[in-house]
């Protein structure tokens, strides 16, 4: 009689079983209902939701591939001024500060920002007080940041510190030798940072930057507490349109466009990748 064999692959089945059941149940079946649920109409199936989507937040659309846009791009700049200046630096002190410092806004959520920077950004709040008080602004006709320029400060804020992360934990890994050769050779810090360290980590940058651009595309606190009426981001008008109208279709329709802006990302992303790799 042959006795009874556990097959090889049932161990790992075993325990990847729970976070695969957590992702059909809480991502892949949600996904199903919203996009099924975004071409649902009265007289069966069509596109009614998204032309009425378009028709009514079309300026909205926009605004939110702007402010995620323009965000994308200040996460990466500053992510690689601070993974530069901690890799080139050469005053330790203000390497250790940095390093202590620029993680901080990572332990804060989204909630917390937004709440902070709706008094941070106000006519009359700190950010105002402190350009009036150095002679940048006049306190009287200063104007109040509480629009998409608040968002996008926010979403720089506290994703640059997270692509910073990535970024200098790859610059760290490099082979010094390359940068100490290019020193020798006279070229400066900024130039040695754009030609030979970022090319070197464009990878960490890409996958950084298009986690912070899902994120921000997801993120619903902030539009509200900073710029709640119209044009604001999708989320917000999701949110709008289910606890104000209950209109689901709608609804679906605009988590339709914005998985369709994320998606557009990161095909990119692949593309690029996968032409690396061949």
């Amino acid at each position: 009689m042959t006795p009874f064999r556990i097959p090889r692959h049932l161990p790992g089945l075993l325990l990847v079983l729970p976070a695969l059941a957590t992702i059909l149940l809480f991502f892949a079946l949600p996904l199903a209902f919203s996009v099924t649920g975004a071409f649902a109409t009265a007289e069966g199936r069509g596109l009614e939701n998204f032309a009425k989507a378009w028709t009514l937040y079309r300026r909205d659309i926009l605004l939110t591939l702007l402010i995620t846009g323009l965000s994308t791009v200040l996460i990466g700049v500053l992510a690689i001024a601070i993974g530069g200046y901690l890799t080139l630096g050469e005053n330790p002190r203000a390497v250790a500060i940095l390093r202590w410092l620029y993680r901080w806004p990572l332990f804060i959520p989204f909630i917390v920002t937004g709440q902070v920077l709706r008094t941070f950004l106000a006519k009359n709040g700190m950010m105002n007080g402190a350009l009036g008080w150095i002679g940048a602004v006049d306190p009287v006709t200063a104007s109040s940041w509480l629009d998409w320029r608040g968002i996008v400060f926010a979403f720089v804020w506290k994703q640059t510190p997270f692509v910073a992360l990535l970024l200098s934990g790859a610059m760290a890994s490099l082979d010094r030798g390359t940068i100490e050769a290019a020193r020798n050779l006279g070229a400066g810090r900024l130039r040695i940072l754009w030609q030979i360290v970022v090319p070197q980590v464009g990878r960490a940058l890409l996958t950084g930057l298009i986690l912070s651009f899902v994120t921000m595309m997801s993120v619903l606190s902030v539009p509200l507490m900073i710029n709640a009426q119209s044009p604001t981001m999708l989320t917000a008008n999701i949110a709008f349109r289910l606890n104000a109208y209950g209109d689901y279709g709608v609804a679906n329709a605009l988590g339709v466009v914005s998985l369709l802006m994320t998606a557009a990302f990161a095909a990119i992303y692949l593309r690029l990748s996968l032409r690396d790799r061949s």
